[in-house]
């Protein structure tokens, strides 16, 4: 499992929500991006990471794995009824095809409505307000707006 050495944070937008992660390498900077997807939907500190699903994904450039990375947790969130509190993200660079690869680790549990106390559905992940850069301290920071 991860240090969660980084941050995440939300930012405004008109009527969805921006999320938003920040870490010393670009994987932390994405798991951070998936516990703020999760505080979309709860307080991140009431999900118990009780079982484990493997995601992977691929996309031809970062900014679109992070959207992908994204809408895999949105899926399995809506499919297994699930949230997840814990994410380990490693990232493989380019394929003979030029497709960045992602494999990740989430750890998570059922969704308790009465301990969890869902606060909305997240419907997916946009393009909107996408980026992945790094700022004047040489941590990544990675953003896009979800669809609630």
């Amino acid at each position: 499992m991860t240090k969660q050495l980084g941050r995440w944070e939300h930012f405004y937008h008109q009527a969805d929500i921006g999320v938003r992660g920040i870490g010393p390498t670009l994987e932390e900077a994405f798991e951070q991006a998936a516990l703020a997807l999760t505080a979309v939907v709860t307080d991140p500190a009431r999900v118990r990471p009780k079982q484990v699903i493997e995601i992977e994904c691929e996309a031809p450039r970062v900014s679109l794995l992070l959207v992908n990375w994204l809408n895999r947790l949105v899926y399995e969130m809506a499919t297994r009824r699930m949230l997840f509190s814990q994410f380990e993200v490693h990232l493989s660079p380019p394929d003979l095809g030029g497709a960045l690869s992602l494999h990740a680790l989430t750890w998570g549990e059922p969704v308790d409505p009465a301990r969890h106390q869902p606060a909305v559905e997240v419907k997916g992940a946009t393009y909107c307000e996408l980026e992945v850069r790094q700022d004047e301290q040489g941590h990544w920071v990675v953003q896009c707006v979800v669809d609630v």
